[in-house]
């Protein structure tokens, strides 16, 4: 956590003062933040992944996730580019880095980063106030299903990211947070990385009482393993809302669906 304010602090002091105007967002994540901000005419491009919020459909693609176009983004001539570290590769990070334009990294490892990451991004765009009020708003909704969910023993559960090979979310992920503010608990907490592959012994011998995935057949799959509690049990649950994936404002919304499908 010490270095992630770390890192925010360095790279926000590069954009400080700065009128920013012509802005790149390297996550999808991030584009739909700068959305909810209320700064959509300062995108000039776009990292695409996924469905696009109605307000950018026209906005300039610079690339995939994983595949940026550094030609097209230099292009742009942007004053600030926001970049979520995963969405391109080690070797262009480093390319930007280089660039003389001011990098913004957002990675935020829990809901509360996130709201705080809220506030600092609207500040680099220009709208503080925005920022501080929908800041407000986030950690009053958090708080609210911190309270409304919490659990004196926290269900034990496995979030399933994909079936083969068979991967999950470790400790540092965000939806591994999402999970507490649920009254649940991630039984691969202890991983570090964010998105670890295990195996299904390993998954076994956790135990989980609930299992969470995004396709009926995947759930399906584990009920040849009668033993585990939450097959026994009958709770393999579809996970509700693929807002979760994505770590801006609405994700809080997404949350809210996800601990109405545990708590059921």
């Amino acid at each position: 956590m010490r270095r992630y304010w770390l890192a925010v602090l360095l790279l926000a002091f590069s954009v400080q003062g700065m009128a920013v105007e012509r802005v790149v967002s390297l996550a999808p994540s991030l584009s739909e933040m700068v959305v909810e901000l209320g700064a959509a005419d300062l995108l000039v491009g776009v990292l695409d992944g996924g469905e696009r919020p109605a307000a950018l459909a026209k906005v300039p693609s610079v690339g995939r996730y994983g595949q940026l176009d550094m030609e097209r983004l230099l292009s742009l001539k942007p004053d600030l580019i926001l970049l979520w570290p995963g969405s391109v590769g080690p070797a262009q990070r480093e390319q930007l880095q280089r660039l003389n334009i001011p990098v913004y990294v957002a990675e935020p490892h829990s809901l509360e980063q996130l709201t705080t990451q809220v506030q600092a991004i609207a500040e680099q765009l220009g709208r503080p106030d925005t920022g501080r009020q929908l800041a407000a708003q986030l950690r009053q909704r958090l708080a609210e299903l911190r309270r409304r969910y919490q659990r004196t023993e926290p269900l034990r559960v496995f979030y399933q990211v994909w079936n083969q090979p068979l991967y999950t979310v470790g400790g540092g992920q965000i939806i591994s947070d999402a999970l507490s503010v649920c009254g649940a608990r991630n039984v691969f907490d202890d991983l570090k990385l964010p998105a670890p592959q295990v195996s299904i012994e390993s998954v076994l011998q956790r135990n989980p009482e609930v299992i969470l995935a995004g396709d009926q057949p995947q759930l399906d799959a584990w009920k040849a393993w009668p033993q585990v509690a939450a097959v026994a049990q009958g709770r393999l649950l579809l996970v509700p809302d693929k807002g979760l994936e994505r770590p801006s404002g609405q994700m809080l919304e997404a949350v809210a669906r996800l601990c109405e499908v545990i708590a059921r």
